[in-house]
């Protein structure tokens, strides 16, 4: 199916962005992010620089795949320290493109909404294209809204759970309200199903690292993710039926002919 959408500027057909980390090996990441057909994936300037022995071994794998870089400010907890690694990664990864981490606490990751909200305002005016990740909070993704953050990523559970859409009507609120703003299911996906649910929910992609990387058979597991992808679009795109309270036959009645007469005793 072709759904081609934009993202700043630039066009990609996969709805499924996939990280790069916590996989057995750099040969099974190359292949599942093959088989996954992303046109996306998220790096870490911390994890997987290119001027770094480990990185360079990954980054050689990634940069011949012909996906689109997201590198990422995970870590970081602060606005300054968010920028300033935005900064350093756009001189590494030669992409304006960040996806923007501010961790504001440590039990369950959340985003802190201050620091991502300063630090999200810094680097539109220093000309990056943030993609935010934040949590499902209305407020926080309209103040990104407002600023001119094309991309936003709130998440479906925190981070690493796999616990899947927890709050699916904050998540229903944030698509009704913000009908023009590309919004994305980042963290938290653990299923197919959980990413299917977010495409159904008219969300227009997710992220996902953790369900595939960890999973016994990560490449196979991208690739369940990307039909998920694809059939949660496709069932949005058709509309689903609406629900009803009470049951309806499937088969009409009417006219249907019976052919044994009712007894009376």
């Amino acid at each position: 199916m072709s759904d081609s959408w934009e993202l700043y500027g630039v066009q990609v057909e996969s709805r499924l962005f996939l990280g790069t980390s916590r996989y057995p090996s750099p040969a099974i990441m190359e292949k599942a992010i093959q088989r996954s057909g992303t046109n996306v994936v998220t790096t870490s300037l911390r994890r997987q620089s290119p001027a770094s022995k480990g990185g360079r071994s990954i980054w050689d794998r990634i940069s011949k795949l012909g996906c689109h870089v997201l590198p990422n400010t995970a870590g970081c907890h602060t606005a300054r320290e968010a920028v300033t690694l935005a900064q350093m990664s756009r001189e590494i990864f030669e992409t304006n493109w960040i996806k923007l981490e501010v961790t504001g606490d440590e039990y369950n990751l959340q985003p802190n909404p201050y620091e991502l909200l300063s630090a999200t305002e810094q680097l539109l005016n220093l000309n990056f294209d943030v993609f935010a990740y934040c949590t499902d909070d209305l407020v926080v993704c309209q103040r990104l809204n407002n600023l001119g953050c094309e991309v936003i990523m709130p998440w479906g559970s925190p981070i690493g759970t796999g616990k899947g859409l927890i709050n699916t009507f904050a998540l229903e609120t944030l698509r009704d309200r913000l009908p023009e703003a590309k919004l994305l299911v980042d963290a938290g996906i653990g299923l197919p199903s959980h990413a299917a649910a977010a495409l159904e929910l008219g969300y227009d992609g997710v992220l996902v690292n953790t369900a595939v990387a960890t999973a016994d058979d990560p490449v196979s597991m991208a690739m369940a993710m990307s039909r998920a992808v694809e059939a949660g679009r496709l069932a949005y795109l058709a509309g689903p039926m609406a629900p009803s309270d009470t049951a309806h036959a499937s088969t009409p009645i009417v006219g249907t002919p019976f052919w044994k007469a009712k007894t009376r005793n």
